[in-house]
Parts: structure tokens; C-alpha cells; sequence
């Protein structure tokens, strides 16, 4: 991934439990999974775009979305190159690539080698890590929950 030309977000521990809901920030700041079937995103068909929980950076256009039935909200591209970083991670006696938010370091998810083309990518993202912005609340700027439709 090329490095982020987006201005960084840094705030403390304190400042991010003040922000986030206690499974937000479970998620996004320590690396957690939610269940697999678990958060309404996973179902979610609406188009708009898919932005950071913690920072509102666009992660992922509906447009890139697909049902791998995994459980979590999948895509086969991030919203462009420098949305999205990744790193090596090993834990869990595997070897995966975590993807994290490139402007907070939030965590979202994994990447894996094994979507659909034209990439062959699939983003196995928490649902928990995202709030969709739907093409109607882009008119009015807000940002629309699942829980709220």
C-alpha cells in the first residue's frame, strides 16, 4: 500500500474511550472481531460509501461490496489506494494481513487473497469499525447507523 497522504490522527487512550462505544473501541483500538453474522452492515445493500468509525475517513464504496458469506461486510477494494493500510499480523497462530484505517491506525479487519475479481481481494471488515453514508444522507451530510434505518 502506498503511504497516506491524509493528515494523521492521533489521540490519546482517554480521548478514544471518550469518543467510541465500549465495543468501538474494542474493536477499532484493541484489535477485536465481532461475531460473524453479527452487525447489520453485514447484510446492508444500500449504496453509499463506507466511512471510519473513529476519524469518518471513506474506507469502502457499496459499489466494491459482495456477499462472501463470511459474516462480515466484504469488499473487493478499499475507496482508493491510500484509504486503508496494511500490516502483518500473527497472532492467533496465523498469518494474516490486518487492515487498519491509514489516517487513525483503527483497526477494521483483514485482507485476504481469496475475493472476486477484478482485484481477487477480499476485505473482511468488522462491522462495528464502519458507519455507512448512504446517497441520501450525503444530501443532508449526515452519517446513517444501520440501527437507524
Amino acid at each position: 500500500m502506498a503511504e497516506s497522504r491524509r493528515e494523521k490522527i492521533e489521540k490519546s487512550d482517554a480521548e478514544w474511550r471518550e469518543n467510541l462505544s465500549p465495543e468501538e473501541y474494542r474493536i477499532t483500538r484493541e484489535a477485536g472481531t465481532e461475531r460473524a453474522f453479527s452487525h447489520a452492515l453485514a447484510a446492508d445493500k444500500r449504496a453509499g460509501t463506507y466511512h471510519c468509525v473513529c476519524c469518518g475517513e471513506p474506507l469502502f464504496h457499496s459499489t466494491t461490496k459482495y456477499d462472501s458469506g463470511t459474516g462480515w461486510p466484504s469488499f473487493w477494494a478499499s475507496a482508493d489506494e491510500d484509504a486503508v493500510s496494511e500490516k502483518e499480523d500473527s497472532s492467533l497462530f496465523m498469518r494474516r494481513t490486518e487492515v487498519n484505517c491509514a489516517r487513525c491506525d483503527a483497526h477494521l479487519g483483514h485482507v485476504f487473497p481469496d475475493g472476486p475479481e477484478p482485484t481477487g481481494l477480499r476485505y473482511c471488515i468488522n462491522g462495528t469499525s464502519l458507519e455507512l453514508k448512504t446517497e441520501d444522507d450525503e444530501s443532508d451530510g449526515g452519517i446513517q447507523s444501520p440501527d437507524a434505518a
